[in-house]
């Protein structure tokens, strides 16, 4: 069976919310291109507002992208 290819802008997204949980900056974006720049930033911001909100470990699992998203 044949895998499909993911969304692009999903793993980009999924990155940057994993970047923003681990308190990296988002000048650490290593992106380009405006639409990927943007989903990486808005993956950071969510994960840098649930940083914030005091999801880490275990308690953030049910919201991680890449969990959800079959990723990991």
């Amino acid at each position: 069976m044949k895998r499909q290819k993911r969304d692009r802008t999903q793993s980009v997204f999924t990155r940057g919310y994993q970047a923003g949980m681990a308190g990296q900056s988002k000048d650490k974006c290593p992106l380009t291109q405006e639409e990927l720049r943007h989903n990486w930033l808005n993956g950071w911001r969510e994960g840098r507002e649930d940083r914030w909100s005091g999801m880490r470990g275990v308690s953030a699992i049910h919201k991680n992208p890449a969990v959800q998203s079959g990723l990991l």
